[in-house]
Formats: C-alpha cells, sequence, structure tokens
C-alpha cells in the first residue's frame, strides 16, 4: 500500500502559481495511478486530475485545463500538480490520491489511499 502526504500550499494572489506535491510512502508507488481532487467549503469533493502509473496519460477536469499540470517522478515516489494563472475559484483544500486500478479517473470510489489535504488560498 501507498500513504499519500501532500505539501506545497499557501495563500498566493490571483494570476500566481503554486506547485504542490504528493510524497507516497511504499514500494509500489509505481503501481498506483494518482489523483489530485479538491474541495472548497460547502461543496462536493471534485476531481482535479490524473495521472497514469508510468505518466505517459493524463487527464485534467475541464476548469483547469491549459492551466495546471499534473506530473510525476516515479524515483522519488512523488506526484506534482503545477498551476499557473491561479483565480479565487480554484481556492480549496487539494487532496492526493492512488488507486490500485483506477477505472474511472474522475470519480473517487476508484482511489484506495487518499492524503490529509494541502491547503490553496487564492486571493482576488
Amino acid at each position: 500500500q501507498v500513504q499519500p502526504v501532500e505539501s506545497g500550499g499557501g495563500l498566493v494572489q490571483a494570476g500566481g502559481s503554486l506547485r504542490l506535491s504528493c510524497a507516497a510512502s511504499g514500494r509500489t508507488f509505481s503501481s498506483y495511478g494518482m489523483g489530485w481532487f479538491r474541495q472548497a467549503p460547502g461543496k462536493e469533493r471534485e476531481f482535479v486530475a490524473a495521472i497514469s502509473r508510468s505518466g505517459s496519460i493524463t487527464y485534467n477536469t475541464d476548469s483547469v485545463k491549459g492551466r495546471f499540470t499534473i506530473s510525476r517522478d516515479n524515483a522519488k515516489n512523488t506526484v506534482y500538480l503545477q498551476m499557473n494563472s491561479l483565480k479565487p475559484e480554484d481556492t480549496a483544500l487539494y487532496y492526493c490520491a492512488a488507486g490500485r486500478n483506477i477505472i474511472t479517473a474522475m470519480s473517487r470510489l476508484s482511489y484506495d489511499y487518499w492524503g490529509q489535504g494541502t491547503q490553496v488560498t487564492v486571493s482576488s
């Protein structure tokens, strides 16, 4: 199994950038597809981006396309979310998740292990 731990959140002005990191313990990191989700106060947790085991395939939700990029370094057991051109509506608690057999990348049910989240706040 793996245990994801997120870092890199913070307060940034609109138009700025942040890079989130998710370090996952365990020797089988490359066996897991990885995803990023976010949850704003009073809202459902929503899919942001996902990446395949090898990193060759990525998915982004429409609202972040062209602004966010997901990547991974299997040698470092780490997945990243580079966030550019941030908007106030990107403010949320961002979660990293790992799934052994991801059928639908956008579904929370596809993921087996979750981190505790890292807060991203974008001021206008």
